[in-house]
Order: C-alpha cells, then sequence, then structure tokens
C-alpha cells in the first residue's frame, strides 16, 4: 500500500482524568496533573438537556468528542463524512437488555434496544447536526483503533474531502465483563484532510507494513495508567505525539500480521 499524506486538523479528546483536548494536551505534556477526581462522564452541548441525561454513555463521549474536533478544525459537522469506531458497543446497555431478557423478556425496553446497535453514536450524532453526509460504524476487536483510522485515511484520500473519526469505548458490565473487558470512558476525535489549512495541527503519514519485526508503540507508563484497561487505550500513543508537536513514529497493531505505520510532522 502507498503511503497516505494528511493533515490534522482538528483534534479532541476526553476521558474521566483526560477531561477534555486542551487539559489532556498539558498532562500528556507533563505541563500539568490529572485532575485528582475523575469527571463522571461527558455533557455534550449538542444534545438537549433531557436528551443529554438520557444518552448513553457511548452516546455522551462520542458525540463530545465528534463536536470537539469539529471545533478544533473550525468544520461545520454537518459538511463532514464520518467514521465512527468503537470495540464493543455499549456494553452497559447490552448486560442491561440480557438481563431483561433472562428476567422478563416482554418488558424489554426499545429505547434501550436502540441503544444497543452498534451505530447509535453514530445515528445520534447525523441528526443531531442535521448531517446527511455518509458515515460508518465499525468494530475490528483490538484492533479497532488502527483499523478505524485507516479507513478514515483511505475515505479522505479517496474523497479528496475532510473525515471526521471518532474513536470511542466505555465501562463493561456484568457477566460481559468477564469476556469484553473495559474499564471506564474514553473518546477520541480527529478530522483529517489531504488539504493543509490555518487549523492544521499536524502532518500524518501512514503506510502498512508487515508486523515482523514492528512491536506496536506505547504512551509513556504515567500516561497510560490514566487510561488503562479501557479497550480503546491504544489511541493514547497517537494523542500522545500529536499533545507534543514533534516529529515521531507511532506503530498500530493492525489484523492479519500488519502494522499500521504513522510519521508525525509537525506542519510546515
Amino acid at each position: 500500500m502507498r503511503r497516505i499524506e494528511l493533515h490534522v486538523q482538528g483534534i479532541a479528546f476526553w476521558a474521566p482524568r483526560l477531561p477534555g483536548w486542551e487539559r489532556a494536551r498539558a498532562i500528556l505534556r507533563g505541563e500539568a496533573a490529572a485532575p485528582a477526581e475523575p469527571a463522571a462522564r461527558p455533557s455534550p452541548a449538542l444534545l438537549a438537556p433531557t436528551e443529554r441525561r438520557r444518552a448513553p454513555d457511548t452516546v455522551a463521549v462520542a458525540l463530545e468528542v465528534a463536536a470537539g474536533a469539529c471545533a478544533s478544525a473550525a468544520r461545520e459537522p454537518r459538511t463532514l463524512p464520518s467514521v465512527f469506531a468503537s470495540t464493543y458497543g455499549d456494553l452497559a446497555v447490552s448486560d442491561a437488555l440480557c438481563g431483561q431478557l433472562a428476567r422478563a423478556p416482554l418488558e424489554t425496553s426499545p429505547t434501550k434496544f436502540h441503544h444497543s446497535i452498534h451505530n447509535a453514536a453514530a445515528g445520534y450524532w447525523a441528526i443531531a447536526t442535521g448531517c446527511a453526509e455518509p458515515y460508518s460504524a465499525l468494530t475490528a476487536h483490538q484492533h479497532t483503533f488502527g483499523i478505524g483510522l485507516l479507513t478514515a485515511a483511505v475515505q479522505t484520500l479517496s474523497s479528496g474531502t475532510a473525515v471526521l473519526y471518532v474513536a470511542y469505548d466505555i465501562e463493561a458490565r456484568g457477566p460481559l465483563a468477564t469476556m469484553a473487558r473495559s474499564r471506564g470512558i474514553l473518546g477520541a476525535g480527529l478530522v483529517l484532510d489531504t488539504h493543509p489549512s490555518d487549523r492544521s495541527r499536524m502532518c500524518l503519514e501512514l503506510s502498512v507494513e508487515e508486523q515482523t519485526g514492528c512491536i506496536p508503540t506505547r504512551a509513556r507508563a504515567q500516561n497510560e495508567a490514566l487510561v488503562a484497561g479501557n479497550a480503546m487505550a491504544s489511541c493514547l500513543a497517537l494523542y500522545e505525539a500529536l499533545a507534543e508537536e514533534r516529529a515521531r513514529e507511532i506503530v498500530v497493531a493492525l489484523p492479519g500480521a500488519k502494522a499500521l505505520r504513522l510519521a508525525l510532522a509537525p506542519r510546515p
């Protein structure tokens, strides 16, 4: 596969101990301490107050970082195609549905079923922003972040337009947690484009290689500890590099003994 050259125009991040990109950036650079009390969950302004309270954690964190990435890039959300990636989707809702089916299946909530589908967050985003552009909702188990990023990059290159990429996972609940392990809440967003702009943060070059000899990059131990156990924690090395704003190479594991090599460089 030939190299894909892109520009990072918008960045967003949210985790209980890295609540928002501006704070996360300073913490990941070692310039500030993580909050002593973790935040409960984000509260996306896109949703009306009632919807905000009822929305599951997956929707809350995905919409928070999607809106943050668009604002960072100064892009109108309704104009961007998007890729939403989650390893497990909404494990809390799935656990609640399984419990309900075991106890009283005829009382199963249609709303909870609606929230359990893998594209629920992407659907909420499209409705809340009035976006009629195409979106994808995908999973690739432990390789979800890399596959999602590669998908967004290929779409950006093939369409010649900016693409929004959103990756997120939440806490596992109940018996599902013994198989689908994930802790806390994590959301990460990027706006990628083939063209530079005044908002371009970094240049990003992607290539797919054989994984032989390639070791997936990890963030520094003190930063990894802030998102430890989350199924999407593998994204942190890239965001640490984006926070440092210097040339760096990141390796992300892909399926089939492949690896995604990311070469970051400051904007010229």
